[in-house]
């Protein structure tokens, strides 16, 4: 029998000094939490504990996340609450588009939880809400980070339809991983969904994870699929455990390697590609348009 290395929980945990972040402040943020509140509005930012959120509030952006701030699905990596969500609010469409008018924002991000429990996939307020933006805000762009619609193709088309530049999908993490990962999303549905997507004739872009214990191989791979697949722009970040109960981190990848699979995607084929620790889907997202 071997003895393995015992290794300390708070060792383990100790990130590395190229994952920290700013404090957020300032009075930019200020009034983007402001107007968040005012309009009684969640963000990814908040629900998903970004990282990014004091710079990126700070620089007068936000990520809207429509249909509520609980999923039905139940991702270990997750940090959104899972659950049964209450109704959907059919005047949210008007408060994100005030609060984007507000915020005078060039590019705007949405996403949205999980809503399995509805026929549509809660395609009818995602559509709402893009064209009530497009409608007081005509010379802002718009980026979508949809989620997975389990082979509803139909909700798919009135998701991505009602005008937005750019149709992100995430992958999140790796073929091996994702029964662990996103247990109840499959990879190739997921590809398919970019495919289609790619098919209507929109921007395409997608994100994954690393330091869940996936190898470099795995993660060519992955691209590959996606440029097969139609995808142009790819974001790649650091996972970090939102919580004791989320999946912990293998790995903190360095920046080096971060910088090596930005030049092999773009290598592949990518458009664009956003590679670092505290990268995220929305991260630099006026970039990807």
């Amino acid at each position: 029998m071997i003895d393995l290395p015992v290794v300390k929980k708070e060792e383990r945990r100790r990130k590395p000094d190229w994952l920290r972040v700013k404090l957020p402040m300032g009075d930019t943020y200020r009034n983007v939490r402001n107007i968040v509140d005012e309009y009684k509005l969640h963000t990814i930012c908040q629900s998903g504990h970004c990282p990014n959120m004091g710079e990126c509030w700070g620089a007068g952006t936000a990520t809207f996340m429509i249909l509520g701030n609980t999923c039905t699905r139940s991702c270990s990596f997750c940090a959104v609450k899972t659950g049964r969500p209450n109704e959907y609010d059919e005047d949210e469409p008007r408060r994100v588009a005030e609060a984007i008018e507000l915020m005078k924002v060039k590019h705007a991000v949405i996403t949205s939880v999980n809503r399995d429990e509805l026929k549509d996939r809660g395609a009818a307020i995602w559509h709402a809400t893009v064209r009530e933006v497009k409608m007081r805000c005509p010379d802002t762009t718009i980026e979508t980070l949809i989620p997975d619609v389990r082979g509803n193709w139909e909700a798919l088309e009135t998701m991505i339809n009602a005008g937005q530049e750019v149709v992100s999908h995430n992958m999140e993490t790796v073929k091996s991983l994702y029964r662990k990962v996103r247990p109840q999303a499959k990879y190739q549905r997921s590809l398919e969904q970019i495919q289609r997507t790619k098919d209507y004739g929109k921007r395409t872009k997608s994100g994954i994870m690393v330091g869940l214990g996936e190898t470099d191989e795995e993660v060519f791979e992955i691209m590959d699929d996606l440029v097969a697949h139609g995808c142009d722009v790819l974001t790649i970040g650091q996972y970090l455990q939102p919580t004791k109960l989320h999946l912990n981190v293998e790995t903190f990848v360095h920046p080096d390697t971060f910088a090596m699979y930005k030049e092999v995607g773009l290598n592949k084929g990518f458009n664009y590609v956003e590679s670092g620790p505290l990268v995220r889907s929305s991260y630099h997202a006026e970039k990807h348009v």
